[in-house]
């Protein structure tokens, strides 16, 4: 295991500290388990990203008529969050 350090509210040490007491664990136990809920049941999967982005293709119409977005999509991109 990596160790690491990380900083809480006063209220989210708090609560994990009230959980690890409930189900008799370390915090850290209790943190562990907050962090593989996430990635299992909440974050979205990979899968998930490209489904949602693929249901964007052609929904937007081309506001500065580039006909060369399959060749430059790059640069627009990198346009889009300057």
């Amino acid at each position: 295991m990596l160790r690491t350090q990380i900083q809480l509210t006063e209220e989210q040490h708090r609560q994990l500290r009230s959980q690890a007491q409930r189900d008799g664990v370390s915090l850290s136990e209790v943190v562990r388990r907050c962090v593989i809920h996430y990635f299992v049941e909440v974050a979205p999967s990979q899968e998930d990203l490209y489904s949602r982005a693929a249901e964007l293709i052609g929904k937007f119409e081309d506001c500065q008529s580039a006909t060369d977005v399959s060749e430059r999509h790059d640069d627009y991109l990198d346009e889009a969050f300057k």
